[in-house]
């Protein structure tokens, strides 16, 4: 658990200079838990809001539309918070499925128990308003990707900011995200050999 706290000290910190020893109160709110390779986190129609911050490990959001197929939405990292945003948001059901794609590590806190905790100690604030621009900041990029960017230039981005991301994930997933089929994931991997990429 050193290593969670860690982190959510130093992000705190960074935050509004709230002190380790002042931290308490949030870290009683908070767990940490562990997925399997492929267990569900959230499901669609859970109203749970699970608000969690990625310690280690790959979780993949998806829907699956009535022809059966899976939709992927987004997938989230080391680093990374991961949470629905129908139930934290908009209040309603989720309508995606969160699922673990590799062993996975969270912290964790419910959201309704950290707006207690917010109430009785208004100098964390600042980790709210953190979570909830890096949400909107994190969808704001994806769409801008999607409509200023090539489904290649889409994938270079992908490698340049986390290389390692293309081996851990099945290449039926990286192809969703990015709007193309496996085969066209193929071909753009191919050309960029081709040119001497890697």
């Amino acid at each position: 658990m050193s290593f969670s706290i860690d982190t959510l000290q130093k992000l705190l910190n960074s935050l509004n200079g709230v002190l380790p020893a002042d931290m308490g109160p949030l870290f009683v709110a908070t767990r940490q838990q562990k997925l399997e390779a492929g267990e569900m986190y959230i499901r669609e129609g859970d109203t749970a809001k699970k608000l969690a911050y990625l310690m280690q490990g790959i979780m993949r959001a998806y829907m699956v539309k009535e022809s059966g197929e899976e939709a992927t939405m987004f997938l989230r990292w080391e680093g990374q918070f991961i949470a629905s945003h129908d139930t934290i948001i908009r209040q309603q059901p989720a309508r995606f499925n969160y699922r673990a794609l590799e062993e996975t590590t969270l912290l964790e806190i419910d959201y309704d128990r950290l707006e207690e905790v917010l109430k009785e100690h208004p100098e964390f604030e600042p980790l709210r308003i953190y979570f909830l621009k890096r949400m909107l900041a994190e969808a704001l990029d994806s769409i801008e990707a999607f409509v200023l960017l090539s489904p290649e230039e889409r994938y270079l981005q992908l490698l340049n900011s986390r290389a390692d991301i293309v081996n851990r994930v099945p290449d039926k997933y990286i192809a969703s995200i990015m709007g193309i089929t496996p085969v066209s994931l193929s071909r753009i991997r191919k050309r960029l050999q081709e040119r001497g990429k890697k």
